[in-house]
């Protein structure tokens, strides 16, 4: 028998087990009326009475509905009121300009775009067929409605299309599949033990890589999700503290906001021994990973993978072997990306860059033949990460290739002095990057921001890292900023960070 995989799999079930059960508390400081706390039976009414919505405007099967939106119930309701009923939904980073949504819609093209209040005004000229501002429009939902069921459940048909922010000059627009979207949840849920005494609190944006797939696990497990509109580290001790929080996920600026955050917290750390965080994005420093453990008690989980991946292609949690290890020594471990997830294969080209087969890699790129062609290369998904597997398994992402630093002949991995220059005490943040050098073709500068009354000094900075690392590795410049611009999810951009310093010149490597 095959039943195909669909991602209302997760919603109905939801429904039926757990139909009485709260499964959403909506952000209530936010500039749409809040939806409060929903019952997984409403979750799934307002579902319904979106896909009804989108009959009644003529979106037919396979058509697009883009939404631009922080975190909100509307939003999650989106995943199966829209992908759920055969439609393709295309969620965009609400931090976007206007000229980036409006590509998007255009590109996917969208029949329905939904804003939020906080960006309509920047947005309301975008030329779509329906624009709507999400809380303003809510006479298009009649929970009455009944939606014509999808006609042909097609597991291998697009669910959403997500747009990447990465190093070309137009983001591309990720196909992944029901089937990709399945295999993602039930492996991510499978690998970090979720169940239903679990309480999800959505720190990570839902419109990057869907919520890495935890609005779908979570869902089928019958969780309570606790929405949270804009990351404070404060607040989301308060909000772990008050509905007790015991899965979140975040990008390790996160992290820090929240380790800042508990330096200041009056009290006992909420979560303590109950707490599991799951950290993407840059492999945070080991100095992080053990404040984790040692200050707020909580248990640190590093996963790696791509929006094209769906995203779950290795995970990094603690293990009985490690349970005698002192902290320290268990961080160093956890900094690896981790091994592959049950069912995903690794590989390695002649290069290093980390090959990647599965059933959670992207379909292709939407109306981009030749790079869905490219990174699909030799049946194989092409990740763009150098790195490679240890004698247990694990794998270490050295560096985006185009992002090792090549100085004086020898390879060096931006990540690993990061890692010792961060271990200092008065560094806040630190980005490492190759530039320009007539001498060794390029050198290492390290863009530095110190903690608050710091008086840190470029040579302190060096004479820390040389006596952590080879003194080759070492940088030759330290720069110092007020800070470093990040995208939504909290990653460096570091071809934007190495720009200026190669601007003038025809190739951007020595």
């Amino acid at each position: 028998m095959l039943v195909p995989l669909t991602v209302n799999d997760f919603i109905r079930r939801a429904e039926l087990v757990y139909g009485e059960r709260v499964g959403v508390i909506d952000e209530p400081d936010q500039p749409a009326p809040s939806l409060g706390e929903l019952t997984y039976r409403e979750l799934a009414a307002k579902a319904r009475a979106m896909a009804a919505a989108m009959e009644r405007l003529g979106v037919g099967e396979g058509d697009r509905v883009a939404i631009a939106s922080h975190n909100s119930a509307r939003l999650l309701t989106a995943f199966f009121g829209i992908s759920g009923y055969g439609r393709v939904l295309v969620p965009i980073n609400f931090r976007l300009s206007r000229d980036e949504v409006a590509y998007i819609v255009g590109h996917s093209g969208a029949k329905v775009l939904f804003v939020d209040p906080e960006i309509k005004d920047a947005l309301f000229d975008i030329d779509v067929e329906h624009l709507f501002v999400i809380g303003e429009d809510e006479h298009l939902f009649d929970e009455s409605a009944e939606p014509t069921p999808w006609s042909a459940p097609d597991e291998n048909a697009t669910a959403t299309i997500n747009y990447t922010s990465g190093t070309t000059a137009r983001p591309k627009g990720v196909q992944l599949t029901h089937r990709n979207l399945w295999t993602n949840a039930t492996t991510f849920g499978l690998h970090l033990g979720v169940s239903d005494r679990d309480v999800y609190l959505h720190t990570l944006p839902m419109f990057h890589a869907n919520g890495w797939g935890m609005p779908f696990v979570t869902t089928g497990m019958g969780v309570p999700q606790v929405v949270l509109r804009k990351v404070d580290g404060a607040e989301i001790l308060r909000r772990v503290e008050k509905f007790g929080v015991t899965v979140l996920c975040a990008a390790p600026a996160v992290v820090a906001a929240v380790l800042d955050a508990a330096e200041q917290w009056d009290g006992p750390i909420p979560g303590r021994d109950r707490v599991r965080i799951v950290v993407a994005g840059a492999p945070p420093p080991s100095k992080t990973i053990a404040r984790v453990e040692r200050e707020l008690g909580w248990e640190f989980v590093q996963i790696y993978g791509l929006t094209e991946t769906s995203p779950l292609l290795t995970i990094n949690r603690s293990r009985a072997e490690w349970d005698d290890l002192s902290v320290e020594d268990r961080a160093v471990r956890l900094m690896r990306a981790g091994s592959p997830a049950i069912g995903v294969d690794l590989s390695f080209d002649p290069e290093g860059e980390v090959l990647a087969r599965s059933n959670v890699v992207l379909e292709g790129y939407w109306d981009n033949p030749q790079e869905s062609e490219r990174c699909l290369a030799g049946g194989w998904f092409h990740t763009g990460d150098g790195g490679s597997l240890d004698d247990e398994g694990y794998l270490t992402i050295a560096d985006r290739r185009k992002d090792v630093i090549i100085t004086g002949g020898e390879n060096v991995s931006s990540i690993e002095v990061e890692d010792a220059i961060f271990s200092h005490p008065d560094v806040a943040e630190v980005a490492v990057i190759g530039v320009p050098s007539e001498k060794w073709g390029e050198t290492i500068l390290a863009l530095v921001v110190r903690r608050e009354g710091s008086t840190l000094t470029e040579q302190d900075v060096i004479d820390h890292c040389k006596a952590r690392v080879a003194r080759y590795k070492a940088p030759s410049i330290v720069e110092f900023r007020d800070g470093l611009d990040r995208t939504a999810t909290g990653k460096l951009q570091k071809f934007k960070l190495r720009a200026p310093y190669w601007a003038d010149r025809d190739r951007k490597v020595n």
